[in-house]
Formats: structure tokens, C-alpha cells, sequence
């Protein structure tokens, strides 16, 4: 445990100026799960991978849920603070630019990025989001303008309604946000297709 009591992995980047990617699990993964996936969006980049503090039947969240697809929302806004604070007190422990920080997140991981955007502006130059759900409605959105946020999602996923989705690219551009939308052919798993889609777009907004 270190900040903020997080488990975590950190690998630093292969070059000076290299973006930082904060690495979101999936249920039931850990710190090291999206190392590979890291490394292939851009091999020069340093890694931040926490495991979530949540067990649900033993596999690590970063959240609870009350079923699927039904999130314990004051649970999401309490954990999303919790680990905004990690996300701030790493940054300064390892010497990171806030401003050239971007979360990669898949499933679970990727419902949280989405919140640490929308409770936690200018917390991430921006986001991948893979397998994306909409967090929660706000009454107030906050101001995303030009936060680039990459959002795949699969036609045949059976865990996430396409609603969901679309309704979650609807609230980030409202924000202001700049956001692509990506629809592939597959299900919930993360798609060859996608990963280089997600490398290209990294590498665009990076080197803006």
C-alpha cells in the first residue's frame, strides 16, 4: 500500500517528455492487466496501474455495483475522489506532467476514468475508454472543453446497452469535450482493431 493506499504499479517512461498512462482494470483484474495493453497505445510512455480496492466475489473493482450494469452510485463518486487524490499524489511522487496524463481504461476502469472525468476536470489530458457505460447524470456538467476522449464500444456487447454509450459521448460533448466515437463489430472484449485505433489516436492528440 502507498498513496492513497492503492496497490499499484509504475513504470517509468522510456524517454523524456513521454506521456503518463493511468491504467484502469476491468473486474477482476489487477495492476499488472493492462501493462501489455499500455505499452502497445505507446512504448515510450510511463505507466500508473492501481488495483482497485473493491472485491466483489473476490475479483478486484474499483467500485461497487448493486447488479449488472446498476452501479452503487455514492460508492463511484466516493472512489472516484479516493482515487483522484492517488492519481494527484502520484503525479507528485514520480514527478509526472498533469498535462500529459491520460487514462486508459477498460470496462470497470473505464466507468471510472469517465467519472474522474466528469467530477475531476483538468485532473487528465484525456481518456480511452474502452467498454463504457455512463457513470451517472449530472445537473451541472463541468468544463471538458477540448479534453480529447477516445470511446470504443462493441455492437455486440451483451453487457453494455448501446444507450449507454451514446448517452456517455452525449454528456462528454456536451462538456465540451472532443470526443470519437468508435463502434466495432465485437463484443465486450478489447479488439485488435481498436488498440491500433486507440495507438493512432494517442499519437494524434499527444503530439498536438
Amino acid at each position: 500500500m502507498t498513496e492513497a493506499g492503492f496497490v499499484h504499479r509504475f513504470d517509468p517512461a522510456k524517454e523524456p517528455g513521454a506521456p503518463t498512462l493511468l491504467l484502469l482494470h476491468g473486474t477482476g483484474g489487477d495492476e499488472n492487466d493492462l501493462l501489455p495493453l499500455g505499452r502497445m497505445l505507446d512504448e515510450r510512455a510511463a505507466l500508473l496501474s492501481p488495483r482497485g480496492k473493491v472485491l466483489e466475489n473476490g475479483m478486484p473493482r474499483f467500485f461497487r455495483r448493486l447488479s449488472m450494469g446498476v452501479f452503487d452510485e455514492e460508492d463511484l463518486v466516493n472512489r472516484t475522489h479516493e482515487l483522484a487524490s492517488f492519481v494527484e499524489e502520484a503525479a507528485s511522487e514520480y514527478g509526472l506532467d498533469p498535462k500529459r496524463l491520460f487514462a486508459v481504461g477498460f470496462s470497470n476502469g473505464a466507468n471510472i476514468a469517465a467519472s474522474l472525468l466528469l467530477l475531476h476536470p483538468g485532473l487528465l489530458a484525456g481518456a480511452v475508454l474502452l467498454r463504457a457505460m455512463t457513470p451517472f447524470e449530472l445537473e451541472t456538467l463541468p468544463d471538458l472543453t477540448e479534453t480529447p476522449v477516445y470511446l470504443a464500444a462493441g455492437r455486440s456487447d451483451q453487457m453494455i446497452p448501446p444507450e449507454s454509450t451514446e448517452r456517455l459521448a452525449e454528456l462528454l460533448r456536451e462538456a465540451g469535450a472532443e470526443v470519437t466515437l468508435d463502434w466495432q463489430p465485437g463484443g465486450h472484449g478489447i479488439g485488435r482493431a481498436e488498440v491500433e485505433a486507440a495507438r493512432a489516436w494517442l499519437a494524434g492528440v499527444i503530439t498536438r
